[in-house]
């Protein structure tokens, strides 16, 4: 089947129910969207799918073979997501890391849809775990790149 990732159509030969992220992984080697629960719970391997925040663990290749599909790996080519990563960089957000590219995938979901979030937008929007607890930190950094 054909996916349109990045703007790029890639032809992969996989099983249909074959979880997006591993796609990603193992098939195309976009290694920036990681695997934390496998559950769709933590939000580590966030991806956007026609915009929208979506858990790759759990979504099947063949349900988002006719969508754009976004990763880590391009976030800067779009202006909100330059926005989110330039004030993730200056609020230091990052402790270890690990959830950092769905934590900005998510964040440039929320602003693309609502440019001007309130804290509870960012609150309801923003609920990828962080093992390190950098919720406040990601929050600011939300509310920097909103007033960007």
């Amino acid at each position: 089947m054909d996916l349109t990732i990045n703007g790029v159509t890639q032809r992969v030969e996989v099983e249909p129910d074959t979880p997006l992220l591993w796609v990603l992984r193992d098939t195309l080697g976009m290694t920036g969207t990681k695997y934390g629960c496998g559950a769709a719970q933590c939000g580590a391997c966030t991806v956007l799918v026609d915009g929208q925040a979506v858990r790759s663990c759990v979504t099947p290749v063949e349900s988002v073979a006719s969508a754009a599909i976004h990763t880590i790996e391009a976030v800067e080519t779009d202006p909100v997501g330059r926005k989110v990563v330039a004030a993730w960089v200056e609020q230091q957000v990052p402790q270890c890391g690990y959830c950092q590219s769905g934590q900005v995938l998510t964040a440039t979901a929320l602003l693309k849809q609502t440019p001007n979030p309130t804290d509870g937008d960012i609150a309801a929007a923003m609920v990828n775990l962080c093992r390190c607890g950098t919720y406040e930190a990601i929050a600011t950094a939300v509310r920097k790149a909103a007033g960007a």
